[in-house]
């Protein structure tokens, strides 16, 4: 008989433990606990269990360690695991790294205990975490929901959120702290965000829950559409006009081929119109930026702060400041500064697999140096002339005025291309020209 092993068979157990320890445990939680002869977990869960003759393990980091004993382990293991440990916990790493010895038994996750003690449904809440990881991209991620449960830790915490959220406007939130759900020092309480930001980050519980919920008397925020008008965006004055006008931006952001996870580069991002529109549809994802202009790169930070996207910005004349951001799926680049060729063969190496690149160009002059670029790269390009004009009243009539004519170069790795010693042919055409250079 085959298929998936017998309970008997999976000798590893992963088991949800809650802040009031052994006495929350339901008896067959508690058999399988006593009939291990090893005992892993954090501190704070092996402290429950003292007096249990098992080999303890106290579990802090290197789980890639830890899978490899336990794969090699034949005795009978226990996990312990905060909560459900399928949310946001060890137990579906274990479980997908040794598939079909693993056993999870769960506990009441304290999103669920939060909601309860608020009295609230929680189906229609996003779910999300920012413990052990940075709060960067929450503003696009939860912009527009009612209701947000936020996992937290030491660094973020209720009151660096609520610092947070004032910073870009969300002001329509109340916030509800569960502090030690379901154990002896639980403490919860509604606050407002003006006062969060007050208090100090060692006022509350290293173990906590934040959720964010939208005030009764709140406007819903704006639900800005792909295509924001650009008398939207602050922008340079008085010589307005150096952004990258919203019908050029749809076509651009179209050809980028964005998706909810990508990360985008946005090289000569002015106003931040693309970046920002990007953001909005890569909410899981990451966006990062460069301007070389201080005043434009001022004008960019007012803007995301309006439309709640969570920006990584820096002060750089491209290709300067790239090295830092991590390899992209798009990039669009809507101004070089001059060192187009250079900031191609860079940003053509970083691209991932299945990347787009999409370049503006005014003059005919870079259109021509980007399709030569691109070609030695080893990629192939689309490119669109956007001729496009609006209508403008006069007296009681209606003309059309023309906006400057954009080509849109959009470039993708060219399919079955390679090198010597099947290297991608962009990889051969800069070594070709680094040995003319030579």
């Amino acid at each position: 008989m085959t298929g998936e092993p017998s309970r008997e068979a999976k000798r590893i157990t992963v088991i949800g433990i809650g802040d009031d320890g052994a006495a929350g445990l339901p008896a067959a939680y508690i058999e399988r606990i006593r009939g291990s002869e090893v005992l892993i977990g954090g501190e704070r869960q092996l402290t429950f269990f003292e007096e249990h003759p098992a080999e303890k393990i106290v579990l802090k980091s290197g789980l890639g360690e830890l899978v490899e004993k336990l794969r090699a382990e034949e005795r009978p293991a226990v996990v312990l695991a905060s909560g459900d440990p399928l949310f946001y916990g060890i137990g579906g790493y274990l479980a997908g790294k040794l598939p079909g010895r693993v056993e999870v038994l769960p506990q009441v996750s304290s999103v669920q205990l939060a909601f309860a003690r608020m009295g609230e449904s929680w189906q229609d809440a996003l779910i999300t975490s920012v413990h052990g990881r940075s709060m960067k991209g929450l503003a696009q991620r939860i912009d527009g929901c009612a209701k947000v449960a936020l996992l937290t830790d030491e660094k973020n915490t209720p009151g660096a959120i609520a610092r947070y959220l004032l910073n870009f406007g969300m002001t329509e939130y109340r916030v509800f702290v569960g502090e030690n759900l379901g154990g002896p020092q639980e403490r919860t309480g509604w606050h407002e965000l003006e006062t969060l930001a007050e208090t100090p980050d060692d006022a509350f519980s290293p173990l906590n829950v934040v959720v964010l919920r939208r005030r009764a008397d709140a406007e819903a925020p704006p639900a800005w559409p792909l295509g924001i008008d650009d008398g939207e965006f602050a922008q340079r004055k008085p010589d307005k006009g150096l952004i990258t006008k919203k019908e050029v931006r749809i076509l651009s952001i179209a050809n980028l081929g964005l998706k909810r996870d990508s990360v985008v580069w946005d090289i000569g991002t002015c106003t931040g119109s693309v970046a920002i529109e990007a953001a909005r549809i890569a909410r899981d994802g990451a966006v990062y930026a460069v301007e070389k202009n201080e005043g434009d790169l001022e004008n960019f930070h007012r803007n995301a702060r309006k439309f709640r996207t969570d920006i990584t910005a820096v002060h750089a004349k491209a290709p300067e400041g790239l090295d830092g951001f991590p390899d992209p799926d798009a990039v669009f680049i809507g101004g070089s500064g001059g060192e187009l060729r250079e900031l191609l063969a860079l940003c053509c190496a970083r691209l991932k697999p299945g990347g787009r690149i999409v370049l503006n160009a005014a003059t005919i002059e870079n259109l021509a140096a980007a399709s030569k670029a691109f070609g030695e790269e080893g990629f192939e390009t689309d490119i669109t002339l956007a001729q496009l004009s609006r209508s403008k009243p006069i007296l009681d009539m209606t003309r059309f005025e023309a906006l400057n004519p954009i080509w849109i170069i959009t470039a993708k790795r060219g399919k079955g291309d390679a090198g010597q010693d099947g290297e991608p042919a962009a990889s051969t055409g800069r070594k070709e020209r680094k040995k003319n250079d030579e």
